[in-house]
C-alpha cells in the first residue's frame, strides 16, 4: 500500500513531539498494525513491512499450511488447510507459513480501535522508558528545579521533563519557598512505577553539598581539591573535610572564596546552613584535631589506628565548644573523618592519670 511522503515526515514530528527515536515511533506503528490485521482477519500472526523509500506499507496476515486441522500445530499461527492455501498460492506446501497481503484501508471498527489502542501502548511504554532512563542518568546527582505549587506537606516541583513532589520533611527547617521559585535538590532514587519513573527528591542529603561544591568551586571540579569527608545535621551545620592535591593551592581558601564569596554563596542555597571546613590529614593527630574546630585541640593521644579510636585533649575553656551543643561538634568530626573521639579537658585528663 502506497503512503503519502508526509507519512514519514509526520513519524519525525511524533518522534521529537513525545521525545522518542524515530525507531521508536515506527515500532509502535508496526504493533498498531499488527494488532488491528489480527482484528480484522482473526488471524494470529501478521507482518509489517515499512519502506521509507518507495513510500509504502506492505501489510500481510501469516497461516500455517496443514494438511488437516491439529491441536499440535504450531500455536503462533492460524491454521489453514493446503487445499485453501493453494488456492491463494499454487507453490504452497504442508509446513509452509502462507503470507497474503491485505489492505489496512479496509479495516473495520473495531480493528482500527484495535490498532490506536496498541499505538499508543507502545507510544506510551517507549516514553516511560525514555523518562525513566534520563532521570535514572541524574541520580544522586544535583538538579535545579522550579516550584509549581505548595501543599501542606509537599512542594510539587518541576524537573523541566516531568514534575514530582519534594515532602517537606526532605527540606531544611528554614526552606520557605514560594511557587515560581527555582531551588536545587538532590536526586536520591528513581524508580519505575506502572504509571511511570517516580524520583525521588530531598535536599536533606550530605552530597546535596558536595554537588554544590563541585557546582560552584572550580578547583573541586577540576579534582585539585578532593572532598575526603562530610558529615551533615540538614539546615544546620555541615562539616567538611578537604584537602589539595596542589601545594600552591590552600584547600580552605579557594573554598571559602575571596571575601568569603563562594561558602557565602553555598550558605545561601542551604537556607543559611553553616559550613565548618577542615583541613585532611593522612596524620591521624592532626587530621583529629582539625575535625574538632573551632575548639583547639591541645594533644591528641590514645591512638589506635586499628580500631579508629583516639582521645582528643582541650583547655578546660574548649571543652563545651569541641563537643558542641548536644554533642553536634564532636558527633560530626566522627562522622567526617571516621574515628570514634573521646574527649577530655586538661583537668579531666589530669585527674585520669593521662599523659600526654
Amino acid at each position: 500500500m502506497a503512503v503519502s511522503k508526509d507519512f514519514f515526515k509526520t513519524v519525525n514530528d511524533v518522534a521529537e513531539e513525545k521525545g522518542l527515536t524515530k525507531e521508536q515511533v515506527l515500532d509502535a506503528f508496526t504493533q498498531g498494525m499488527i494488532a488491528g490485521c489480527k482484528k480484522a482477519h482473526d488471524v494470529r500472526s501478521c507482518v509489517v513491512e515499512l519502506n521509507e523509500e518507495k513510500n509504502s506499507i506492505i501489510v500481510k496476515t501469516e497461516k500455517l499450511v496443514v494438511e488437516s486441522y491439529s491441536l499440535d500445530a504450531d500455536k503462533n499461527y492460524t491454521q489453514i488447510l493446503l487445499e485453501d492455501a493453494r488456492e491463494i498460492n499454487k507453490r504452497v506446501k504442508v509446513g509452509d507459513v502462507l503470507r497474503q497481503e491485505i489492505n489496512p484501508k479496509d479495516f473495520g471498527l473495531y480493528a482500527v480501535r484495535d490498532f490506536k489502542n496498541r499505538l499508543n501502548e507502545v507510544l506510551t511504554k517507549y516514553q516511560k522508558e525514555s523518562l525513566y532512563n534520563y532521570f535514572k542518568e541524574l541520580e544522586h546527582k544535583m538538579v535545579v528545579a522550579r516550584v509549581t505549587d505548595i501543599m501542606p506537606d509537599a512542594y510539587r516541583i518541576d524537573l523541566q521533563k516531568d514534575t514530582t513532589l519534594l515532602p517537606k520533611k526532605e527540606t531544611l527547617p528554614k526552606d520557605k519557598f514560594y511557587t515560581g521559585e527555582s531551588i536545587k535538590v538532590y536526586i536520591s532514587t528513581v524508580e519505575m512505577k506502572p504509571k511511570g519513573p517516580k524520583v525521588y527528591v530531598t535536599r536533606t542529603h550530605p552530597d546535596l553539598v558536595v554537588k554544590l561544591l563541585e557546582d560552584l568551586i572550580p578547583e573541586i571540579k577540576d579534582g585539585t581539591i578532593e572532598i575526603m569527608g562530610i558529615s551533615r545535621d540538614p539546615g544546620d551545620r555541615s562539616k567538611i573535610g578537604v584537602k589539595s592535591n596542589d601545594p600552591k593551592v590552600d584547600a580552605i581558601g579557594a573554598c571559602v572564596g575571596e571575601g568569603g564569596s563562594r561558602i557565602r554563596e553555598i550558605v545561601r542555597s542551604l537556607s543559611d546552613e553553616k559550613i565548618d571546613l577542615f583541613k585532611w590529614s593522612d596524620n591521624e593527630r592532626e587530621l583529629i584535631a582539625n575535625a574538632l574546630q573551632p575548639a583547639e585541640v591541645i594533644a591528641v593521644t590514645n591512638v589506635n589506628p586499628r580500631e579508629k579510636t583516639a582521645l582528643a585533649i582541650v583547655k578546660d575553656d574548649q571543652l563545651s565548644l569541641a563537643i558542641g551543643k548536644l554533642g553536634q561538634n564532636v558527633k560530626l568530626a566522627v562522622q567526617a573523618t571516621g574515628w570514634s573521639i573521646d574527649i577530655k579537658s586538661e583537668t579531666m585528663a589530669e585527674n585520669a592519670g593521662i599523659l600526654y
